[in-house]
C-alpha cells in the first residue's frame, strides 16, 4: 500500500491530521518517506543547498569555525558538529579550508547527526578521505559536554515542519489534512481543511488578518531548546542559517518540490520535498530560555559578505579566468537581495556570554 494511500487510511481511522504530522510523515515515513528513502538533492535532483551551488559556502564556514576555536582559546579537544550534513558537501569543503590550521583538525571530533540512511551513506562516502573520519549520533543529547561545541545546522529547520492555524470571521481554526469522498480503505483524494479551535490556543502576539495563517513550530522550538542547552552546558556555539522570517509574522510557507520547481504537497506524499519557512524568533527564543545567549539574524548574503567571499571569490578567478563568469553567478546566488542573499539569514546560538562569534561583531 502506497504511503498516499496508507496515510488517507489513518485519517479516515482518527480524523484529519495536523500539517506538522503530515509533512513529518511524508519526509521520515520509514518504508516510502522523502528522506528515509529517496532524498533527490543536487543540480539534478529537486532542490539544491548553497554548499552545492559553490565551494566559497563550505570553506567559509570551515574557516568560521576555526576562528570560533581560536576565539574559544583553542582547546585541545572540541566536538564539530554538523546536523543535516545532505551529502557530505559543506562539511568536505570546510575541512579542506580549515587545513589552514592543523591544530585545529588534530583538536576536532567530527560528530554528525542525519536520521535518513542514503543521506548517511552519501556522507560517508564525501568525507572517506577527509582529514577527519566522522562519527554518527542520533541527537543532540549524545553529544558529549565535556568539550567546546561548534555545531553547524544548514538548512535544517526548512525540515521542522509547523502547525498551520488560520484566523477567520468566527474565531480561530486549524488547518488540518483530511480526505474526500472517503471509505475505510482510504480512497478519496487528500484535501486540507479547517477544524475549529474551542480551546486551548495561544494566540499570536502581532496582528492577524482573517484569512491569514499563522505557523507554530513544536520541532523548531525543540531544536532551539535542545541546541541552547547543549552549547550552555559545553561552551562554544551554534550557526543556523536557512531560509524563513526573522520577525514573528502571518504566512503560509508550506510547499513541495520537485526537480527545483512548486509542487501540490498533498499530490504524491514521500515522492517529493516539504518544507516550511524557518522561525527565527521561536527557535532563538527558545535558546534563551535554555541558558544560552543568541545574536541577531542576518541576511545570508550580509553574513558570507563578512566572512570575506568576495575575496575568496577574486582569488579563485585569479586561479581560473576561464571561469570567472561561472563564480561571479555562483557569488551573486548565493549574496545577491533577489536570490538567497535576503530570504535566507544567519544566527548563532552561543556561550558564554563573552564570546564574540564570528561574523556577528557588530
Amino acid at each position: 500500500m502506497s504511503l498516499r494511500d496508507r496515510l488517507a487510511r489513518e485519517i479516515v481511522l482518527t480524523g484529519p491530521m495536523t500539517v506538522a504530522d503530515y509533512v513529518t510523515r511524508c519526509l521520515h515515513d520509514p518504508e516510502d518517506g522523502y528522506y528515509a528513502t529517496r532524498p533527490a538533492i543536487g543540480a539534478t535532483g529537486d532542490f539544491i543547498t548553497a554548499p552545492m551551488i559553490s565551494q566559497m559556502f563550505g570553506e567559509l564556514i570551515g574557516l568560521w569555525a576555526v576562528e570560533l576555536w581560536r576565539r574559544l582559546g583553542a582547546p585541545e579537544r572540541v566536538r564539530l558538529v554538523e546536523v543535516g550534513p545532505g551529502d557530505g558537501t559543506l562539511m568536505a569543503d570546510a575541512l579542506r579550508a580549515a587545513r589552514l590550521d592543523p591544530e585545529f583538525l588534530r583538536a576536532a571530533d567530527l560528530i554528525l547527526i542525519e536520521p535518513s540512511p542514503p543521506l548517511r551513506d552519501a556522507q560517508a562516502r564525501m568525507l572517506a578521505d577527509s582529514d577527519i573520519h566522522p562519527r554518527w549520533v542520533a541527537s543532540l543529547d549524545r553529544i558529549e559536554t565535556d568539550a567546546p561545541v561548534i555545531l553547524i545546522a544548514n538548512e535544517v529547520l526548512d525540515c521542522l515542519p509547523a502547525r498551520q492555524f488560520v484566523k477567520t470571521e468566527d474565531g480561530w481554526a486549524e488547518r488540518r489534512v483530511g480526505v474526500t469522498d472517503a471509505n475505510e480503505n482510504g480512497g478519496g483524494d487528500l484535501t486540507f481543511g479547517l477544524v475549529k479551535i474551542t480551546g486551548g490556543f495561544k494566540r499570536p502576539d502581532f496582528a492577524v488578518e482573517p484569512g491569514q495563517t499563522v505557523e507554530i513550530s513544536d520541532q523548531q522550538a525543540a531544536f532551539g531548546r535542545d541546541v541552547g542547552a547543549l552549547i550552555r552546558a559545553a561552551s562554544g556555539a551554534a550557526l543556523l542559517i536557512d531560509y524563513g522570517r526573522a520577525r514573528r509574522e502571518a504566512g503560509d510557507t508550506l510547499q513541495g518540490l520537485r526537480r527545483h520547481q512548486k509542487v501540490d504537497p498533498l499530490e504524491t506524499p514521500g515522492e517529493v520535498d516539504l518544507t516550511q519557512w524557518a522561525d527565527f524568533p521561536t527557535v532563538l527564543e527558545a535558546a534563551i530560555h535554555a541558558g544560552a545567549d543568541v545574536t541577531g539574524t542576518l541576511g545570508q548574503g550580509e553574513f558570507l559578505n563578512l566572512l570575506g567571499i568576495e575575496a575568496r571569490a577574486d582569488r579563485l578567478k585569479a586561479g581560473r579566468p576561464d571561469a570567472a563568469a561561472v563564480i561571479d553567478r555562483q557569488l551573486a546566488r548565493l549574496t545577491a537581495d533577489d536570490q538567497m542573499g535576503t530570504l535566507f539569514k544567519a544566527c548563532a546560538i552561543f556561550s558564554p556570554r563573552s564570546l564574540v562569534v564570528p561574523g556577528f561583531e557588530a
